[in-house]
């Protein structure tokens, strides 16, 4: 196989642009290639060199080539190196991508902190960022001593790669396959309403100006922009002592003054309700807050930014394996798996008028922000002649949970789908006592919050946080007794997190020996605690330890504190063990359809989006119905569902 790395350097900004644009733009070009063959040492190609028979013999001999973050190498060589040196191009196939067999591991993607999480130095080393700042971004200042040092910062990456990957747990067969056809997802693209993206970044900028310029008012001066540390001084010295108690959040052992996203929600819910807690004034400035930080919004810069110039699609948008502790795929750029569910109901109409540059509230909506998150969703378009079809799974994690618990009682959970009733009110039913043909609306939706809050081990914090966000306020003994009764309902549930529990810990206890849990089996090789999915698929928590009464392990989407000595570590319980194997197992099924799928051009957890020609549009969501409902192998008798829509934009 190859190893290798490139260095590169643009006119193209790569953060901003993204890897597609970057390596198709006329400026890009290769200034040195790291390479070695096998166990081999690194060597390095230089543009004004032969280019190394070695490796074009490595490509046409179709062996793989390992890079870590292959995408880059990837499209460096089929758009810069192949074209401008007649290098023989290779295939998707044939690339290996490290930083995903890292995240399959339950490791951090990049590099470096793959190497730190590792046990290496713990201390972060800028020198790269440094170099890559003078010698491949504009204006390019650098000497040749600069030159120099990257190029050998090129062979150390090589040589770092090559060594955590030859660590580490290999992709399976059917792993790297599902890589490729990631790859194949993020070559194809989505189509972005670029008119559409513009016109609302205008309409954002225009608002942040009138909303900071009202914040400034409300405050009389105290507050210049909502950005600044004295807004969130300024509201914490206005709210009543049990406002100010929800404005505390606890991190690291720590008790720290916070006006994160979950506290503004928080607040605005309270002083709906009580005023005296949350004056009207604070109210207001926080709600300024929550609109001029809406990462939504921000969302349409990056869709304009990350279109393609010649066909406005966004590519490179999927991140395979992103999860580190369930392997599902994430989001690079514009954050696609993060666009906000609810669309506008006529967005052709919304369009429009954003297109004449009307007022947007209170026509469409209470506020600017409220109407530009509902058309982010119909800012994704198919191509001329095309339209969406598009296919959630219903329920999967409410079915993959009990089906994973393998006992009666979950069975009992399972028919409660195959025959089609609502869940919602089974549990409102059994919580209220009364018959599944009285449950009234008010207490489906409690019903609702029971199924989505509680699956996991949740209690009645869990809920009530969950209630929240549907709006179902309860008091104290009804929260409880919710809780009670939804565990009464889904006998199953509390006794299959029992056994996860009960499995790994004897697997930690006894190193070497597996401990089944309902379909999933734990293994403990002194240094990760693995779990092993019905599908076959591993994975685990690395470094995991016994400290006590607790199992602790590094948790990769942690990031350590610049002096840290070792790697931030969280707390293993049967509630995170349980959702960890059920969102594992429900991507799996996600993973199988996307293998069989053609045309997919998004998926977003629980979702499939198919780009197909107008005239094919009934025979496609047919064929999606039927992949979608069709349990794998693996997964004989759990019970799937979708609903399959036709789109002329992305929407819900």
């Amino acid at each position: 196989m190859i190893w290798l790395d490139f260095e590169t350097r643009s006119h193209c900004d790569l953060p901003q642009r993204g890897v597609y644009t970057y390596a198709r733009h006329p400026s890009t070009q290769v200034l040195c290639m790291a390479w070695a063959l096998d166990d081999g040492e690194v060597e390095l190609w230089t543009p004004e060199q032969p280019f190394p028979q070695a490796v074009r013999d490595a490509i046409q001999n179709m062996e793989v080539i390992r890079a870590h973050n292959a995408a880059f190498e990837r499209l460096i060589f089929w758009y810069v190196l192949c074209p401008d040196f007649d290098v023989p191009e290779p295939t998707l196939e044939q690339f290996y991508c490290t930083a995903t067999q890292a995240r399959s591991n339950c490791m951090p993607g990049s590099l470096e902190d793959a190497g730190r999480f590792a046990g290496a130095a713990m201390k972060k080393d800028h020198r790269g960022a440094a170099l890559v700042r003078k010698c491949c971004v504009p204006p390019f200042k650098h000497t040749e001593q600069d030159l120099a040092d990257l190029f050998e910062y090129c062979r150390q990456d090589v040589r770092a790669m090559r060594a955590i990957s030859q660590s580490l747990r290999q992709l399976s067969e059917v792993e790297l396959a599902d890589y490729h056809v990631n790859e194949r997802i993020n070559d194809r693209g989505i189509r972005i309403d670029v008119d559409l993206a513009a016109a609302a970044m205008a309409y954002a900028a225009q608002e942040t100006r009138e909303i900071q310029a009202r914040v400034r008012e409300v405050t009389e001066g105290a507050v210049p922009t909502v950005r600044s540390p004295a807004m969130r001084a300024w509201v914490l010295e206005r709210l009543g002592p049990q406002a100010r108690k929800l404005a505390v959040r606890h991190k690291g052992g720590e008790a720290k003054d916070s006006i994160d996203k979950s506290v503004r929600a928080t607040l605005l819910a309270l002083a709906e309700e009580h005023p005296d807690e949350v004056p009207p004034a604070v109210a207001e400035v926080i709600q300024a807050a929550d609109d001029v930080w809406a990462s939504a919004t921000a969302k349409f810069g990056r869709f304009a930014a990350l279109a393609d110039p010649e066909d406005a699609r966004l590519r490179g948008a999927f991140v395979f394996a992103g999860g580190a502790a369930t392997g599902r795929a994430s989001s690079y750029g514009a954050q696609v798996h993060n666009i906000p569910r609810k669309s506008a109901k006529d967005p052709l109409t919304v369009r429009a008028a954003m297109m004449r540059r009307e007022p947007l509230a209170p026509a469409y909506g209470k506020r600017v922000t409220d109407v530009l998150k509902l058309m982010l969703r119909p800012a994704l378009v198919p191509a001329h002649g095309h339209v969406f079809v598009v296919a959630d799974w219903s329920a999967i994690e409410g079915r993959v949970n009990p089906w994973l618990a393998a006992s009666a009682t979950g069975e009992a959970k399972l028919d409660v789908f195959r025959r089609r009733a609502d869940p919602y009110k089974v549990n409102a039913a059994t919580t209220y006592g009364v018959q599944y043909s009285d449950v009234t609306d008010d207490q489906r939706q409690v019903g609702k919050v029971q199924e989505l809050a509680l699956g996991f081990g949740g209690g009645a914090g869990a809920f009530e946080a969950m209630a929240r966000g549907y709006g179902v306020r309860l008091p104290a003994d009804q929260v409880e007794r919710s809780v009670r009764g939804w565990r009464h309902a889904n006998p199953w549930a509390p006794v299959f997190w029992s056994d996860l529990e009960r499995a790994y810990w004897s697997a930690m206890r006894h190193p070497g020996a597996e401990f089944d849990a309902g379909r999933v089996t734990y293994l403990y090789d002194n240094q990760t605690l693995w779990y092993v999915l019905p599908s076959g698929r591993v994975l685990g928590y690395p470094y995991a330890r016994i400290e006590g009464d607790e199992i602790s392990y590094a948790k990769a989407s942690w990031k350590p504190a610049a002096d840290a000595k070792e790697w931030p570590r969280a707390r293993l319980w049967r509630g995170l063990a349980c959702e960890n194997v059920t969102q594992a197992a429900a991507h799996d099924v996600l993973r199988g359809a996307l293998r069989v799928l053609d045309g997919v051009v998004a998926h977003v957890h629980d979702e499939i989006v198919l780009e197909v020609p107008e005239a094919e549009a009934e025979e496609a969501k047919a064929m999606l119905e039927r992949v979608m409902t069709t349990a794998p192998d693996w997964a004989a008798g759990l019970p799937l569902a979708v609903e399959a829509k036709i789109m002329r934009r992305y929407g819900k």
